[in-house]
């Protein structure tokens, strides 16, 4: 193949650029790789820091367990003990929520942490046990434990007290069980009059970061949530039934029944889950830049396309030739505006940056286009296609719920207006070797 062959058959140089789009695009899936990278590494430091201070906190109870013997006979046929666990939950359980955010830095990496001041408050009747059908003389009701369930126990800050009958008592780290909880705090209680109501009440600071998320015990659970954050995200399986947000922070209350969950009040041993049921607050940032770059560098292939369709256009309307190591260098170019962006929104808005990377780009690809076509008014149109390309684009970012309508709906208008604009070329005698120079 000479460089002449090469110049004046528009067959040829359409099936290297086409090739050449195929080729791009190993290098835009390697973008691809990065953008998961970074997205990655950012994680790993976000984790890092919540390891330190304390995860995700889910709160749960207090759940008194009673234990008691359960006869079984050995294989010598004798009759041995063996212990299990009666669950009893409050008849009533009220918790108060006072949450205070604040932003840490993990190098580049912003970071949101919290502490909790948490109040519980309550009642249950040790009588109903009775509906479990143990016998009374097995139950061992001098070493009844009452459990608080706390999914990371280094996010506790000071000394717990729970208040029990009037009865200050310290609570220790760890569970007697697991029947229920992986990891909480506990204490013996005493439990002199069965058919008296029992009160309770506590107070836990809480260090956590990502989420605040409580489970409904009660008969009747009532939460109250309040915080400085400004940007909350309830989550889990009960939306709040009030809730007020605004520029000074939300507060939020939920009011959830024993019938709306799917575990009982009281039971033996572990026959339940509770995580179904769990509700709360996420505290996390609200805009995750990685993935609106993830979702830029994937309309790849369409840049690549139109653009390089944009000045194959050119060149056979305007019968100007482009060599295919220039088509190159502007896929290149058009490659590099996505590293840019996922650079820049590292350390500035996304929306910044995507305007700084992509003004930049612009910049370089119409100076470009003027120096080898040297024409201004095939100039302003390349800036013109790649101002609407790049502007369009940043339309569809920014509306998520009807990206695929947009998308689908651009993607029509540039393909009727290609078939306008190439509707009286007669392909079969362009695609022709000439042996005319297109320059002359």
């Amino acid at each position: 193949m000479n460089a002449t062959n090469l110049k004046n058959s528009i067959g040829l140089r359409l099936a290297i650029i086409a090739f050449m789009s195929l080729l791009l695009l190993i290098p835009a899936v390697l973008i691809q790789v990065l953008i998961n990278e970074r997205q990655e590494r950012r994680n790993e430091a976000i984790h890092e820091v919540f390891s330190k201070w304390g995860n995700n906190q889910t709160v749960a109870g207090p759940v008194v367990s009673i234990p008691y013997d359960v006869p079984v006979k050995t294989e010598e046929g004798e009759l041995a003990y063996t212990t299990n666990y009666a669950h009893l939950l409050p008849d009533n359980l009220k918790i108060n929520a006072e949450v205070y955010p604040e932003k840490r830095y993990r190098g580049i990496y912003e970071v949101v942490l919290y502490t909790a001041k948490l109040t519980f408050q309550g009642t249950l009747r040790p009588d109903k046990i009775s509906t479990l059908n143990i016998p009374e003389k097995d139950l061992r009701w001098a070493e009844a434990i009452i459990t608080i369930g706390i999914s990371d126990l280094r996010g506790i800050q000071e000394l717990v007290q729970l208040n029990w009958n009037s009865r200050e008592l310290l609570m220790d780290p760890g569970i007697e069980t697991k029947d229920i909880f992986s990891s909480g705090i506990s204490t013996k209680i005493e439990i002199t009059d069965k058919q008296t109501e029992c009160r309770f009440s506590t107070h836990i600071t809480l260090n956590g970061s990502g989420s605040l998320l409580f489970i409904p015990l009660g008969i009747e659970t009532e939460v109250k949530c309040s915080s400085g954050w400004n940007n909350p995200s309830f989550t889990g399986n009960f939306l709040p039934d009030s809730r007020i947000v605004n520029d000074d922070g939300f507060e939020a209350q939920w009011k959830i029944l024993h019938l709306n969950r799917n575990f009982p009040q009281r039971w033996t041993g572990t026959n339940y889950n509770f995580s179904s049921s769990d509700f709360g607050v996420d505290f996390l940032i609200p805009v995750d830049d990685y993935q609106k770059t993830m979702r830029t560098a994937k309309y790849a292939i369409m840049f690549i396309t139109f653009t390089f369709l944009s000045f194959f256009l050119i060149e056979l309307l305007g019968r100007k030739v482009i060599h295919p190591i220039q088509y190159l260098l502007i896929g290149f170019s058009l490659l590099v505006f996505y590293t840019l962006l996922l650079a820049f929104s590292e350390h500035i808005t996304f929306n910044f940056a995507y305007i700084l990377a992509g003004a930049a780009n612009i910049l370089l690809i119409s100076a470009y286009t003027r120096s080898v076509l040297k024409n201004n008014l095939q100039t302003l149109i390349i800036l013109g296609i790649l101002l609407i390309l790049y502007g369009y684009l940043y339309v569809v970012l920014q509306l998520q719920d009807y990206a695929l309508l947009m998308g689908s709906i651009g993607l029509f208008i540039v393909l009727a207006l290609l078939m306008f604009l190439t509707r009286k070329i007669d392909w079969f005698s362009i695609l022709k070797t000439s042996n005319s120079n297109p320059d002359q």
